[in-house]
Protein backbone atom coordinates (compact mmCIF):
# COMPACT_ATOMS: atom_id res chain seq x y z
CA UNK A 1 0.00 0.00 0.00
CA UNK A 2 1.29 3.47 -0.81
CA UNK A 3 0.27 6.92 0.26
CA UNK A 4 0.32 10.07 -1.84
CA UNK A 5 2.13 12.59 0.32
CA UNK A 6 2.19 15.34 -2.27
CA UNK A 7 -0.77 17.58 -1.71
CA UNK A 8 -2.58 19.38 1.06
CA UNK A 9 0.26 20.00 3.49
CA UNK A 10 1.98 23.14 4.66
CA UNK A 11 5.75 23.30 4.78
CA UNK A 12 7.16 22.95 8.27
CA UNK A 13 10.53 24.32 7.19
CA UNK A 14 13.79 22.46 7.36
CA UNK A 15 13.80 19.81 10.09
CA UNK A 16 16.07 20.37 13.06
CA UNK A 17 17.05 16.73 13.00
CA UNK A 18 16.87 14.10 10.29
CA UNK A 19 15.69 11.68 12.95
CA UNK A 20 12.72 13.91 13.81
CA UNK A 21 11.82 14.88 10.28
CA UNK A 22 8.14 15.81 9.91
CA UNK A 23 8.55 16.13 6.14
CA UNK A 24 5.62 17.89 4.46
CA UNK A 25 2.62 15.98 5.81
CA UNK A 26 2.38 13.80 8.83
CA UNK A 27 2.57 10.20 7.72
CA UNK A 28 -0.61 8.32 8.38
CA UNK A 29 -3.00 11.07 7.31
CA UNK A 30 -3.64 9.16 4.09
CA UNK A 31 -5.02 6.25 6.10
CA UNK A 32 -8.42 6.02 7.71
CA UNK A 33 -7.99 4.64 11.25
CA UNK A 34 -10.02 1.57 12.13
CA UNK A 35 -10.59 3.03 15.57
CA UNK A 36 -13.53 5.38 15.91
CA UNK A 37 -11.35 7.64 18.03
CA UNK A 38 -9.28 10.47 16.57
CA UNK A 39 -6.12 10.00 18.59
CA UNK A 40 -3.33 7.49 19.00
CA UNK A 41 -0.04 9.18 18.09
CA UNK A 42 3.33 7.89 19.15
CA UNK A 43 5.49 10.16 21.28
CA UNK A 44 8.42 10.27 23.67
CA UNK A 45 8.39 9.41 27.36
CA UNK A 46 11.76 11.08 27.94
CA UNK A 47 11.59 14.05 25.60
CA UNK A 48 14.51 15.92 27.17
CA UNK A 49 17.04 13.17 26.54
CA UNK A 50 19.32 13.33 23.50
CA UNK A 51 19.14 10.54 20.93
CA UNK A 52 21.84 7.91 20.79
CA UNK A 53 22.42 6.86 17.19
CA UNK A 54 24.93 4.02 16.80
CA UNK A 55 26.36 3.50 13.33
CA UNK A 56 25.82 0.34 11.30
CA UNK A 57 29.14 -1.17 12.39
CA UNK A 58 28.24 -0.89 16.07
CA UNK A 59 24.76 -2.23 15.45
CA UNK A 60 26.25 -5.26 13.68
CA UNK A 61 28.73 -5.82 16.50
CA UNK A 62 25.99 -5.73 19.15
CA UNK A 63 23.70 -7.97 17.10
CA UNK A 64 26.44 -10.61 16.89
CA UNK A 65 26.56 -10.72 20.71
CA UNK A 66 22.86 -11.51 20.90
CA UNK A 67 22.85 -14.99 19.34
CA UNK A 68 21.82 -17.62 21.88
CA UNK A 69 24.85 -19.79 22.82
CA UNK A 70 24.58 -23.40 21.66
CA UNK A 71 23.61 -25.74 24.48
CA UNK A 72 23.18 -23.00 27.08
CA UNK A 73 20.57 -23.56 29.82
CA UNK A 74 18.54 -20.38 29.34
CA UNK A 75 15.03 -21.34 30.48
CA UNK A 76 13.50 -18.98 33.02
CA UNK A 77 10.63 -19.39 35.49
CA UNK A 78 7.81 -17.76 33.51
CA UNK A 79 5.52 -20.23 31.68
CA UNK A 80 5.99 -20.14 27.91
CA UNK A 81 2.46 -18.95 27.21
CA UNK A 82 3.19 -15.49 28.61
CA UNK A 83 5.55 -14.83 25.70
CA UNK A 84 2.59 -15.03 23.32
CA UNK A 85 0.14 -13.39 25.71
CA UNK A 86 2.60 -10.49 25.58
CA UNK A 87 2.46 -10.53 21.78
CA UNK A 88 -1.34 -10.63 21.90
CA UNK A 89 -1.37 -7.62 24.28
CA UNK A 90 1.00 -5.73 21.99
CA UNK A 91 -1.32 -6.27 19.03
CA UNK A 92 -4.22 -4.98 21.14
CA UNK A 93 -2.35 -1.75 21.83
CA UNK A 94 -0.44 -0.94 18.66
CA UNK A 95 -0.76 -1.04 14.91
CA UNK A 96 1.48 1.11 12.67
CA UNK A 97 1.06 0.24 8.97
CA UNK A 98 3.16 3.22 7.85
CA UNK A 99 6.39 2.30 9.62
CA UNK A 100 9.37 1.18 7.56
CA UNK A 101 13.01 0.38 8.14
CA UNK A 102 13.74 1.84 4.72
CA UNK A 103 13.01 5.42 5.83
CA UNK A 104 13.78 7.56 8.85
CA UNK A 105 10.81 7.70 11.19
CA UNK A 106 9.55 10.54 13.34
CA UNK A 107 7.56 9.30 16.35
CA UNK A 108 5.52 12.50 16.36
CA UNK A 109 4.39 11.67 12.82
CA UNK A 110 3.73 7.97 13.28
CA UNK A 111 0.12 7.08 13.92
CA UNK A 112 -0.95 4.28 16.22
CA UNK A 113 -3.94 2.81 14.41
CA UNK A 114 -4.87 0.76 17.45
CA UNK A 115 -6.51 2.62 20.30
CA UNK A 116 -3.89 2.81 23.07
CA UNK A 117 -6.25 0.95 25.36
CA UNK A 118 -6.68 -2.57 26.65
CA UNK A 119 -10.01 -2.88 24.87
CA UNK A 120 -9.52 -6.02 22.73
CA UNK A 121 -10.21 -4.20 19.47
CA UNK A 122 -7.86 -6.79 17.97
CA UNK A 123 -10.58 -9.33 18.84
CA UNK A 124 -13.81 -7.36 18.47
CA UNK A 125 -12.79 -5.41 15.39
CA UNK A 126 -15.37 -2.71 14.75
CA UNK A 127 -18.20 -4.74 16.24
CA UNK A 128 -21.13 -6.75 14.82
CA UNK A 129 -22.81 -3.74 13.19
CA UNK A 130 -19.75 -2.83 11.08
CA UNK A 131 -18.11 -6.25 10.65
CA UNK A 132 -21.03 -8.69 10.82
CA UNK A 133 -19.05 -11.47 9.12
CA UNK A 134 -17.08 -11.91 12.38
CA UNK A 135 -20.26 -12.76 14.29
CA UNK A 136 -23.03 -15.34 14.23
CA UNK A 137 -26.38 -14.13 12.97
CA UNK A 138 -29.36 -14.64 15.23
CA UNK A 139 -32.62 -14.86 13.25
CA UNK A 140 -31.42 -12.28 10.75
CA UNK A 141 -30.33 -9.83 13.46
CA UNK A 142 -26.89 -8.93 14.72
CA UNK A 143 -25.41 -11.82 16.67
CA UNK A 144 -23.78 -11.79 20.09
CA UNK A 145 -21.22 -14.53 19.54
CA UNK A 146 -18.14 -14.94 17.36
CA UNK A 147 -18.09 -17.28 14.39
CA UNK A 148 -15.64 -20.11 15.10
CA UNK A 149 -13.83 -22.11 12.42
CA UNK A 150 -12.66 -25.71 12.17
CA UNK A 151 -9.22 -27.19 11.65
CA UNK A 152 -8.39 -29.49 8.78
CA UNK A 153 -10.07 -32.84 9.25
CA UNK A 154 -13.30 -31.34 10.54
CA UNK A 155 -14.64 -34.70 11.73
CA UNK A 156 -12.19 -34.49 14.62
CA UNK A 157 -14.00 -31.42 15.95
CA UNK A 158 -10.85 -29.36 16.37
CA UNK A 159 -11.37 -25.59 16.37
CA UNK A 160 -9.59 -22.89 14.42
CA UNK A 161 -10.07 -19.24 13.59
CA UNK A 162 -12.80 -18.59 11.00
CA UNK A 163 -11.22 -18.38 7.53
CA UNK A 164 -12.18 -17.61 3.96
CA UNK A 165 -11.67 -20.01 1.04
CA UNK A 166 -7.99 -18.96 0.82
CA UNK A 167 -7.33 -19.78 4.45
CA UNK A 168 -7.11 -16.10 5.47
CA UNK A 169 -8.29 -15.58 9.05
CA UNK A 170 -11.41 -13.42 9.47
CA UNK A 171 -10.42 -11.69 12.71
CA UNK A 172 -10.05 -8.18 14.10
CA UNK A 173 -6.27 -8.10 13.66
CA UNK A 174 -4.57 -10.27 10.99
CA UNK A 175 -1.30 -10.23 12.98
CA UNK A 176 -2.93 -12.57 15.49
CA UNK A 177 -2.58 -15.32 12.91
CA UNK A 178 1.20 -14.85 12.69
CA UNK A 179 1.93 -18.16 14.43
CA UNK A 180 -0.11 -21.08 15.69
CA UNK A 181 0.33 -20.19 19.38
CA UNK A 182 -0.94 -16.61 19.11
CA UNK A 183 -3.73 -17.69 16.73
CA UNK A 184 -4.93 -20.25 19.28
CA UNK A 185 -4.72 -17.51 21.92
CA UNK A 186 -6.89 -15.25 19.72
CA UNK A 187 -9.32 -18.16 19.36
CA UNK A 188 -9.34 -18.67 23.14
CA UNK A 189 -10.42 -15.06 23.72
CA UNK A 190 -13.14 -15.37 21.09
CA UNK A 191 -14.41 -18.51 22.81
CA UNK A 192 -14.17 -16.73 26.15
CA UNK A 193 -16.55 -14.05 24.84
CA UNK A 194 -18.94 -16.74 23.58
CA UNK A 195 -18.83 -18.52 26.93
CA UNK A 196 -19.60 -15.28 28.79
CA UNK A 197 -22.59 -14.78 26.45
CA UNK A 198 -23.78 -18.28 27.34
CA UNK A 199 -23.34 -17.50 31.04
CA UNK A 200 -25.35 -14.29 30.73
CA UNK A 201 -28.17 -15.94 28.76
CA UNK A 202 -28.57 -19.03 30.95
CA UNK A 203 -32.13 -20.12 31.68
CA UNK A 204 -32.71 -17.90 34.71
CA UNK A 205 -30.80 -14.90 33.19
CA UNK A 206 -29.75 -14.01 36.75
CA UNK A 207 -26.16 -13.24 35.73
CA UNK A 208 -27.29 -10.75 33.08
CA UNK A 209 -29.64 -8.94 35.46
CA UNK A 210 -26.96 -8.82 38.15
CA UNK A 211 -24.01 -7.62 36.09
CA UNK A 212 -25.42 -5.48 33.29
CA UNK A 213 -25.13 -1.72 33.36
CA UNK A 214 -27.95 0.60 32.35
CA UNK A 215 -28.79 0.28 28.67
CA UNK A 216 -26.48 -2.70 28.03
CA UNK A 217 -27.69 -5.48 25.78
CA UNK A 218 -26.23 -8.99 25.91
CA UNK A 219 -23.33 -8.22 23.56
CA UNK A 220 -22.34 -4.98 25.29
CA UNK A 221 -22.51 -6.56 28.74
CA UNK A 222 -20.45 -9.57 27.64
CA UNK A 223 -17.90 -7.35 25.90
CA UNK A 224 -17.43 -5.19 29.00
CA UNK A 225 -17.03 -8.19 31.28
CA UNK A 226 -14.56 -9.82 28.89
CA UNK A 227 -12.55 -6.60 28.63
CA UNK A 228 -12.46 -6.06 32.39
CA UNK A 229 -11.39 -9.64 33.12
CA UNK A 230 -8.73 -9.31 30.41
CA UNK A 231 -7.53 -6.03 31.94
CA UNK A 232 -7.35 -7.72 35.34
CA UNK A 233 -5.18 -10.45 33.79
CA UNK A 234 -2.93 -7.83 32.17
CA UNK A 235 -2.37 -6.07 35.51
CA UNK A 236 -2.52 -8.85 38.09
CA UNK A 237 -1.14 -11.79 36.14
CA UNK A 238 0.98 -10.76 33.15
CA UNK A 239 2.48 -7.52 34.50
CA UNK A 240 3.16 -9.03 37.91
CA UNK A 241 5.06 -11.87 36.21
CA UNK A 242 7.43 -9.66 34.24
CA UNK A 243 8.27 -6.55 36.31
CA UNK A 244 10.10 -6.34 39.60
CA UNK A 245 7.88 -6.29 42.69
CA UNK A 246 9.22 -2.98 44.04
CA UNK A 247 8.34 -1.03 40.90
CA UNK A 248 4.99 -2.79 40.57
CA UNK A 249 3.96 -1.76 44.09
CA UNK A 250 5.26 1.78 43.54
CA UNK A 251 3.14 2.34 40.43
CA UNK A 252 0.02 0.40 41.48
CA UNK A 253 -0.92 1.34 45.02
CA UNK A 254 -3.87 0.28 47.13
CA UNK A 255 -5.38 3.29 48.86
CA UNK A 256 -8.73 4.29 50.29
CA UNK A 257 -10.70 7.00 48.50
CA UNK A 258 -12.42 7.96 51.76
CA UNK A 259 -11.27 7.68 55.39
CA UNK A 260 -11.74 4.18 56.76
CA UNK A 261 -13.01 3.06 53.37
CA UNK A 262 -12.06 -0.06 51.44
CA UNK A 263 -8.73 0.21 49.63
CA UNK A 264 -8.92 0.54 45.86
CA UNK A 265 -6.24 0.50 43.17
CA UNK A 266 -4.58 3.84 42.48
CA UNK A 267 -1.95 4.48 39.78
CA UNK A 268 1.04 6.73 40.51
CA UNK A 269 3.06 7.81 37.45
CA UNK A 270 6.41 9.58 37.78
CA UNK A 271 7.67 9.71 34.18
CA UNK A 272 4.83 8.95 31.75
CA UNK A 273 2.79 12.12 31.25
CA UNK A 274 0.61 13.61 28.53
CA UNK A 275 -1.25 16.90 28.02
CA UNK A 276 -4.49 16.20 26.21
CA UNK A 277 -4.61 12.64 24.90
CA UNK A 278 -2.51 9.69 25.88
CA UNK A 279 0.08 8.46 23.38
CA UNK A 280 2.25 5.39 22.81
CA UNK A 281 5.84 6.06 23.98
CA UNK A 282 8.47 4.84 21.54
CA UNK A 283 10.76 3.98 24.48
CA UNK A 284 8.12 1.36 25.29
CA UNK A 285 7.10 0.23 21.80
CA UNK A 286 10.56 0.13 20.20
CA UNK A 287 12.71 -0.89 23.17
CA UNK A 288 11.38 -1.87 26.60
CA UNK A 289 8.39 -3.95 25.48
CA UNK A 290 10.51 -5.87 23.00
CA UNK A 291 11.91 -7.82 25.94
CA UNK A 292 9.56 -10.58 24.83
CA UNK A 293 11.81 -11.41 21.88
CA UNK A 294 14.39 -12.79 24.30
CA UNK A 295 11.74 -15.09 25.84
CA UNK A 296 11.06 -17.00 22.61
CA UNK A 297 12.14 -20.63 22.79
CA UNK A 298 13.89 -22.29 19.83
CA UNK A 299 11.00 -24.79 19.65
CA UNK A 300 7.69 -25.67 21.32
CA UNK A 301 5.66 -28.80 21.88
CA UNK A 302 2.11 -27.86 20.94
CA UNK A 303 0.43 -31.01 22.26
CA UNK A 304 1.17 -34.69 22.77
CA UNK A 305 1.29 -35.20 18.98
CA UNK A 306 3.00 -32.09 17.65
CA UNK A 307 6.46 -30.77 18.43
CA UNK A 308 8.94 -29.69 19.35
CA UNK A 309 8.82 -27.30 16.39
CA UNK A 310 10.14 -23.73 15.92
CA UNK A 311 7.67 -20.88 15.49
CA UNK A 312 9.04 -20.52 11.96
CA UNK A 313 11.95 -21.49 9.75
CA UNK A 314 13.96 -19.40 7.24
CA UNK A 315 12.04 -20.91 4.32
CA UNK A 316 8.77 -19.42 3.14
CA UNK A 317 5.76 -20.27 5.27
CA UNK A 318 3.79 -21.12 2.14
CA UNK A 319 6.05 -23.88 0.83
CA UNK A 320 4.09 -27.17 1.09
CA UNK A 321 7.18 -29.20 1.95
CA UNK A 322 7.88 -26.84 4.83
CA UNK A 323 4.44 -26.27 6.36
CA UNK A 324 4.56 -29.16 8.88
CA UNK A 325 8.03 -28.24 10.12
CA UNK A 326 7.14 -25.05 11.98
CA UNK A 327 4.39 -23.33 13.97
CA UNK A 328 4.08 -20.39 11.59
CA UNK A 329 0.62 -19.08 10.85
CA UNK A 330 -1.42 -17.47 8.06
CA UNK A 331 -2.88 -20.89 7.18
CA UNK A 332 -5.65 -23.21 8.25
CA UNK A 333 -4.76 -25.18 11.38
CA UNK A 334 -3.56 -28.67 10.44
CA UNK A 335 -5.39 -31.69 11.88
CA UNK A 336 -4.26 -32.74 15.37
CA UNK A 337 -2.69 -29.33 16.04
CA UNK A 338 -5.12 -27.98 18.64
CA UNK A 339 -3.13 -26.50 21.52
CA UNK A 340 -2.80 -28.03 24.98
CA UNK A 341 -2.61 -24.93 27.18
CA UNK A 342 -1.29 -26.95 30.15
CA UNK A 343 2.02 -26.94 28.27
CA UNK A 344 2.02 -23.11 28.24
CA UNK A 345 0.26 -21.94 31.44
CA UNK A 346 -0.08 -23.18 35.03
CA UNK A 347 -3.27 -25.25 34.78
CA UNK A 348 -2.29 -27.62 37.56
CA UNK A 349 0.67 -29.82 38.35
CA UNK A 350 1.58 -30.61 34.75
CA UNK A 351 5.03 -32.04 34.19
CA UNK A 352 4.74 -30.97 30.55
CA UNK A 353 4.81 -27.21 31.28
CA UNK A 354 7.31 -25.39 29.06
CA UNK A 355 9.04 -22.25 30.30
CA UNK A 356 9.95 -19.13 28.41
CA UNK A 357 13.57 -18.26 27.96
CA UNK A 358 14.81 -15.96 30.70
CA UNK A 359 14.84 -12.23 29.93
CA UNK A 360 18.37 -11.61 28.75
CA UNK A 361 20.34 -10.30 25.78
CA UNK A 362 20.13 -13.57 23.82
CA UNK A 363 17.73 -14.38 20.98
CA UNK A 364 17.02 -17.92 19.84
CA UNK A 365 18.11 -18.95 16.31
CA UNK A 366 14.68 -18.71 14.59
CA UNK A 367 14.57 -14.96 15.37
CA UNK A 368 17.90 -14.35 13.70
CA UNK A 369 16.82 -15.80 10.35
CA UNK A 370 13.21 -14.75 9.73
CA UNK A 371 11.17 -16.13 6.82
CA UNK A 372 10.56 -13.75 3.91
CA UNK A 373 6.93 -13.13 4.95
CA UNK A 374 8.12 -11.59 8.24
CA UNK A 375 11.39 -10.08 7.01
CA UNK A 376 9.48 -7.99 4.48
CA UNK A 377 12.49 -7.24 2.33
CA UNK A 378 14.58 -5.91 5.24
CA UNK A 379 17.23 -7.78 7.21
CA UNK A 380 16.09 -11.19 8.43
CA UNK A 381 18.02 -10.76 11.70
CA UNK A 382 15.56 -9.53 14.34
CA UNK A 383 18.30 -8.24 16.65
CA UNK A 384 19.68 -6.05 13.89
CA UNK A 385 16.17 -4.88 12.93
CA UNK A 386 15.31 -3.82 16.50
CA UNK A 387 18.62 -2.02 17.01
CA UNK A 388 18.33 -0.26 13.64
CA UNK A 389 14.80 0.96 14.29
CA UNK A 390 15.80 2.25 17.71
CA UNK A 391 18.62 4.23 16.10
CA UNK A 392 16.43 5.66 13.34
CA UNK A 393 13.84 6.77 15.85
CA UNK A 394 16.51 8.47 17.94
CA UNK A 395 15.96 6.61 21.20
CA UNK A 396 18.09 7.71 24.14
CA UNK A 397 20.73 5.33 25.48
CA UNK A 398 19.95 2.99 28.33
CA UNK A 399 22.35 4.81 30.64
CA UNK A 400 20.56 8.12 30.01
CA UNK A 401 17.17 6.64 30.88
CA UNK A 402 18.58 5.00 34.02
CA UNK A 403 19.90 8.37 35.21
CA UNK A 404 16.61 10.06 34.31
CA UNK A 405 14.63 7.73 36.59
CA UNK A 406 17.20 7.97 39.40
CA UNK A 407 18.75 4.50 38.98
CA UNK A 408 22.43 3.62 39.00
CA UNK A 409 23.38 2.89 35.38
CA UNK A 410 25.13 -0.31 34.39
CA UNK A 411 28.84 0.25 33.80
CA UNK A 412 30.87 -0.81 30.77
CA UNK A 413 31.87 -4.10 32.38
CA UNK A 414 28.24 -4.95 33.17
CA UNK A 415 27.08 -4.11 29.66
CA UNK A 416 29.77 -6.32 28.08
CA UNK A 417 29.70 -4.45 24.76
CA UNK A 418 32.56 -4.12 22.27
CA UNK A 419 34.34 -0.94 23.33
CA UNK A 420 33.07 1.58 25.84
CA UNK A 421 30.20 3.95 25.43
CA UNK A 422 26.40 4.15 25.39
CA UNK A 423 24.17 1.12 25.04
CA UNK A 424 21.03 1.05 22.85
CA UNK A 425 17.97 1.16 25.10
CA UNK A 426 16.63 -2.21 23.96
CA UNK A 427 19.94 -3.97 24.62
CA UNK A 428 20.26 -2.17 27.96
CA UNK A 429 16.82 -3.35 29.11
CA UNK A 430 17.68 -6.96 28.24
CA UNK A 431 21.14 -6.89 29.82
CA UNK A 432 19.79 -5.22 32.96
CA UNK A 433 17.19 -7.99 33.32
CA UNK A 434 19.86 -10.64 32.77
CA UNK A 435 21.96 -9.26 35.62
CA UNK A 436 18.99 -8.81 37.94
CA UNK A 437 18.02 -12.13 39.52
CA UNK A 438 19.09 -14.14 36.48
CA UNK A 439 16.51 -12.73 34.07
CA UNK A 440 13.46 -13.78 36.09
CA UNK A 441 11.91 -10.33 35.62
CA UNK A 442 12.78 -7.01 34.02
CA UNK A 443 15.25 -4.75 35.79
CA UNK A 444 14.72 -1.22 37.07
CA UNK A 445 14.59 0.63 33.72
CA UNK A 446 12.49 -1.97 31.90
CA UNK A 447 10.11 -2.41 34.84
CA UNK A 448 9.57 1.33 35.19
CA UNK A 449 8.79 1.94 31.51
CA UNK A 450 6.51 -1.09 31.09
CA UNK A 451 4.67 -0.59 34.40
CA UNK A 452 3.99 3.11 33.86
CA UNK A 453 2.83 2.65 30.26
CA UNK A 454 0.55 -0.29 31.06
CA UNK A 455 -1.02 1.29 34.13
CA UNK A 456 -1.04 4.78 32.63
CA UNK A 457 -3.03 3.56 29.64
CA UNK A 458 -5.44 1.69 31.86
CA UNK A 459 -6.01 4.69 34.14
CA UNK A 460 -6.46 7.05 31.14
CA UNK A 461 -9.17 4.87 29.62
CA UNK A 462 -12.54 6.08 31.00
CA UNK A 463 -14.08 2.70 30.18
CA UNK A 464 -11.52 0.49 31.98
CA UNK A 465 -12.39 -1.16 35.26
CA UNK A 466 -9.71 0.99 36.94
CA UNK A 467 -11.46 4.23 35.89
CA UNK A 468 -15.11 3.23 35.72
CA UNK A 469 -15.17 0.97 38.80
CA UNK A 470 -11.88 1.19 40.75
CA UNK A 471 -13.13 -1.19 43.44
CA UNK A 472 -14.26 -3.83 40.93
CA UNK A 473 -13.21 -7.46 41.34
CA UNK A 474 -13.55 -10.31 38.81
CA UNK A 475 -16.99 -11.91 38.95
CA UNK A 476 -16.21 -15.07 36.98
CA UNK A 477 -14.99 -18.17 38.77
CA UNK A 478 -11.28 -18.28 39.51
CA UNK A 479 -9.18 -20.49 41.74
CA UNK A 480 -9.36 -17.73 44.38
CA UNK A 481 -12.47 -15.55 44.86
CA UNK A 482 -11.93 -12.06 43.47
CA UNK A 483 -8.91 -13.11 41.41
CA UNK A 484 -8.65 -14.12 37.77
CA UNK A 485 -5.60 -15.33 35.86
CA UNK A 486 -4.93 -16.57 32.34
CA UNK A 487 -5.24 -20.11 33.71
CA UNK A 488 -8.67 -19.23 35.11
CA UNK A 489 -9.77 -17.86 31.72
CA UNK A 490 -8.68 -21.06 29.99
CA UNK A 491 -10.45 -23.25 32.55
CA UNK A 492 -13.63 -21.16 32.32
CA UNK A 493 -13.58 -21.40 28.53
CA UNK A 494 -12.60 -25.06 28.47
CA UNK A 495 -10.70 -24.73 25.20
CA UNK A 496 -7.28 -26.37 25.28
CA UNK A 497 -7.57 -27.17 28.97
CA UNK A 498 -7.54 -30.94 28.57
CA UNK A 499 -4.75 -33.09 27.15
CA UNK A 500 -5.26 -34.29 23.59
CA UNK A 501 -5.45 -38.09 23.20
CA UNK A 502 -2.25 -39.62 21.91
CA UNK A 503 -2.14 -41.23 18.49
CA UNK A 504 -0.23 -44.17 19.95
Amino acid sequence: MTVDMAGGGHSLGLPASSIRNHARVRRGLGYVPESSLSFGFYGRMFRRLDPYIPDDARIDAIARLMREPVGAALDGKIPAGYTYLGQFIDHDLTFDPTSSLQRRNDPDALVNFRTPRFDLDSVYGRGPADQPYLYEMAHGAEGHRFVIGQAKGEARGELDLPRDFRGVALIGDPRNDENVIVSQLQLTFMLFHNKVCDWLTADDAAAYETHRSAGEGIFDCAQRLVRWHYQWIVVHDFLKQIVDATTYKDVLRHESLIPQGEAVEQVTLRFFAWRHEIFMPIEFAVAAYRFGHSMVRPAYTLNSRVGPLPVFTPESVGQPRNEMRHLGGFRRLPANWQVEWRRFFHLGGSADLQHARRIDRYLSPPLLDLPPELAGGATANLARRNLTRGARLGLPSGQQVALAIGAQPLDDEDLDLPGKGPAPLWYYVLREAELRDGGRTLGTVGSRIVSEVFLGMLSADPFSYLSAAPGWKPVLCGVKPGEFSMADLINFTGFGAAAQPSLH
